[in-house]
């Protein structure tokens, strides 16, 4: 039986979980990050190294798994949009969304005719290089497809109804640090004028039945962001888990002295 994508689980649960992956981008990843329980790999192209030969291996390791590959890419370009889906990637996050149009124009990216633009390439790894109908691959693509919109600038702030409204749009993503550094308070995580600004994006994606999404840094952002109304919560990020438990691993044995 074919595994449901991350979008029919997002429909069916209104919920999903899972970790933004930043620094170890290795074989077996998708495989560690299956045994967690995770709904979804979320890899970051912005900030990193990570390019897309590398990516598409990553996607493939989660074949199978229940484990949906998400990656962020370095801006809202169709270059980047398509080619990450080609590659295998059930949803593509862009960051700095500031605009309806631009909105659009990364949803029909992300799309094939006659709702986008996206250009055909069937029997690769996004079909998983099965042959079949193009009228049937294009109607899975349709269906399996996430579209996640980060908002952190205080333009994306200003326009996020029109966003949210845009058809084909499925998250809000609050890029919470750069939404502080554009609103004049770098990393205020408690200023008012920061809350406002994530109870407005969570109270307009509810208005128009998208989900709202953010990346938390550890167990208590995931309580106070789940209590905000967040129900795309991204865990991480990994090297700062893996430093944290190495350096708890190494205060231990500095006691064995």
């Amino acid at each position: 039986m074919q595994t449901p994508s991350l979008k029919e689980k997002l429909h069916r649960n209104g919920k999903a979980f899972g970790p933004m992956i930043f620094e170890f981008f290795t074989p077996g990843m998708p495989a560690i990050i299956a045994a967690t329980g995770a709904d979804f790999a979320l890899f970051d192209m912005e900030h990193t190294g990570l390019g897309f030969e590398t990516f598409k291996y990553l996607a493939a390791g989660c074949r199978g798994l229940g484990v949906a590959p998400l990656v962020r890419i370095p801006a809202a370009e169709y270059h980047f949009i398509a080619r990450a889906l080609d590659m295998g990637a059930q949803g593509v996050m862009v960051p700095m969304v500031e605009s309806r149009s631009q909105a659009e124009r990364i949803v029909a990216s992300a799309h094939y005719p006659p709702r986008g633009r996206r250009g055909a390439a069937f029997g690769m790894a996004h079909d998983d290089y099965l042959p079949g109908a193009p009228v049937d691959k294009i109607r899975a693509a349709e269906e399996r497809t996430l579209v996640i919109t980060q908002i952190e600038t205080e333009q994306g702030l200003r326009n996020v109804e029109e966003i949210a409204a845009t058809p084909g749009v499925d998250v809000l993503w609050v890029g919470h640090f750069d939404l502080t550094n554009f609103l004049g308070i770098p990393g205020q995580f408690s200023h008012p004028k920061y809350i406002d600004a994530i109870q407005r994006v969570v109270a307009v994606a509810r208005a128009h039945d998208k989900l709202a999404g953010f990346l938390a840094a550890d167990t208590e952002w995931a309580k106070t962001y789940w209590d905000y109304g967040f129900r795309m919560l991204a865990y991480g990020l990994d090297h700062v888990i893996f430093q944290n438990a190495l350096k708890a691993g190494m205060e231990m044995l500095k006691t064995l002295a």
